[in-house]
């Protein structure tokens, strides 16, 4: 079932959203050679818990973190370890959510440790535009299949892929409400996106083929050919006016 907000819904959401939002650029700012994964999630952790937010993912269907950081050719839901050292020229992909006063903020990106080789450079600035045009073309009126469908032909034209297991969502008093919104499509097809939706628009990008494989520890998701991936997220808001990014600071 799809919920619409109401405005006092939606500015409880903004507020959500903005500490998803702070915690993720700390996190994003904690990136560098030398640090541990377990260390960006500690910044995202305390972010969250000093702004007076819960950590969204942690406990999660069991997912032990309070954010998902995966690098190079991992897609999403890499688990933070302490063990795990962040390296010059990786690519890494965060994934923070909060929930404050019951509603959800959910954002993600891809940060780069160090100077990153300019291939991996222009697969993050593809997948960060693409987000940008999909969200471009989330508007009252149109469709699901608007949004992916740009998405995925932003991201074909340039030589990348789109992976197709995993998709955007809906999101507001919990993380994943409906629809479901892919980053691939047909124009003019799918659930009609009306006032009040929020939904997250989350694009998964390989430089590679669109072909993944998850790790035993039943999360991580890898790229199957072993290439690089970049992932990135805005939780936003359908209007009369336009889409609102929500998680934009």
């Amino acid at each position: 079932m799809i919920v619409l907000k109401t405005t006092r819904e939606l500015d409880l959401m903004k507020e959500a959203c903005a500490i998803a939002a702070g915690a993720l650029k700390a996190a994003g700012a904690a990136v560098a050679p030398g640090v541990s994964t377990a260390d960006v999630n500690r910044v995202a952790h305390d972010y969250i818990v000093r702004h007076g937010a819960i950590p969204t993912f942690l406990g999660y269907n069991g997912y032990p973190a309070a954010s998902c950081i995966s690098i190079n050719d991992e897609v999403i839901h890499g688990i933070p370890n302490k063990k795990r050292i962040i390296k010059a020229g990786d690519i890494v992909s965060i994934d923070v959510g909060a929930t404050f006063n019951g509603y959800v903020g959910d954002n993600a990106a891809t940060f780069a440790a160090g100077e990153i080789s300019p291939e991996a450079q222009r697969l993050c600035d593809v997948t960060r535009e693409s987000l940008y045009e999909g969200i471009k073309a989330a508007v009252a009126g149109g469709r699901i299949g608007d949004i992916g469908s740009t998405i995925q032909r932003y991201c074909e034209e340039r030589g990348f892929s789109v992976v197709r297991e995993y998709t955007g969502h809906g999101v507001g008093k919990v993380m994943h409400e409906d629809p479901s919104v892919p980053n691939f499509g047909t124009p003019g097809r799918g659930v009609r996106l009306l006032p009040g939706m929020t939904i997250a628009i989350e694009p998964m990008i390989n430089m590679g083929g669109a072909g993944i494989r998850q790790l035993p520890d039943g999360w991580t998701v890898k790229t199957r050919d072993g290439k690089l991936s970049a992932h990135f997220e805005h939780t936003i808001a359908i209007t009369a006016n336009g889409p609102v990014i929500l998680t934009q600071i």
